[in-house]
């Protein structure tokens, strides 16, 4: 990215209008109806439904397979992570195991470490380079056919607009302002601050190959993503939060589930792991 016009190209380029419609949207619908805490509450209640199906669903369970589950949970997982307008689980798992592969290293896809914090959170996404699926990398996935038709482009939209509408018989413009539009952005950002501010700000206890780092505020803004050193030191357990002290909701909830037979076979952080070299 050698030239400012490039630099340009990637965050205000055509490919990327979409995303600052939503955030333009997002401001001006806010500035219209004026602030709300009742709309707020929608919005983070929202956003940490959202969240619990990107953290448990598209990273735990399709990126890292982490934990099992039946085929009609699974799809159940596909669909809800898709409302998260964060592409299809197919994509964002293929994405993520080449992070994985590579993190921190020139070739990976959002490291702050190669290319600075606003590419690492948002430049990479906006970019139109990784659009794509390497299905080669979700192979295990890639047998569900239903899968592979919810992550084609014109389908992935679906969700997410169906979840945007059903809004409005419950509460009008208004409910479908705060309930989709206000928590799709915070949920954006939430997100990819895993992305951008865990290799960044915080603690390192495990020895790891690249900059991961864990924070408590990160986890109870990402329902236990936060506890990223640990995740990249132990990366298959559904576990994020070792020990007791780090909160951890997402596997909170998991395990309630597994209570129910909805989920079974989490994995955790073997005692090797946990006694593994420290910094």
């Amino acid at each position: 990215m050698p030239a400012a016009v490039s630099a340009r190209s990637i965050y205000f380029g055509r490919p990327t209008l979409p995303w600052w419609t939503v955030h333009a949207a997002t401001i001006a619908g806010v500035w219209h109806f004026g602030w709300s805490w009742s709309g707020f509450g929608l919005a983070v209640g929202m956003y940490y439904l959202r969240m619990f199906f990107v953290t448990a669903g598209y990273h735990r369970y399709f990126s890292h397979r982490s934990f099992k589950t039946s085929r009609a949970f699974q799809f159940i997982l596909a669909v809800m992570g898709q409302t998260a307008a964060q592409m299809g689980a197919l994509w964002w798992a293929a994405k993520h195991r080449e992070h994985h592969k590579h993190s921190d290293q020139p070739p990976d896809l959002h490291s702050p470490l190669q290319k600075g914090f606003w590419w690492s959170h948002l430049g990479w996404h906006l970019s139109g380079n990784v659009s794509d699926t390497d299905m080669a990398k979700v192979a295990d996935l890639a047998r569900y056919p239903e899968l592979v038709w919810l992550n084609k482009r014109g389908v992935g939209l679906l969700p997410p607009a169906i979840m945007a509408l059903a809004f409005l018989p419950f509460g009008g413009v208004w409910a479908m302002l705060w309930g989709f539009f206000v928590s799709t952005v915070l949920l954006w950002h939430g997100t990819f601050t895993i992305n951008s501010l865990a290799h960044m700000f915080g603690r390192r206890r495990y020895v790891t190959t690249d900059t991961s780092r864990n924070s408590m505020l990160l986890a109870l803004l990402t329902m236990g993503e936060g506890w990223h050193n640990n995740h990249h030191h132990h990366q298959s357990s559904a576990r994020q939060g070792f020990f007791w002290w780090e909160i951890d909701l997402t596997y909170y909830i998991l395990r309630l589930l597994a209570v129910f037979g909805v989920v079974w076979d989490l994995r955790q952080p073997t005692q090797a792991a946990l006694a593994a070299q420290r910094v």
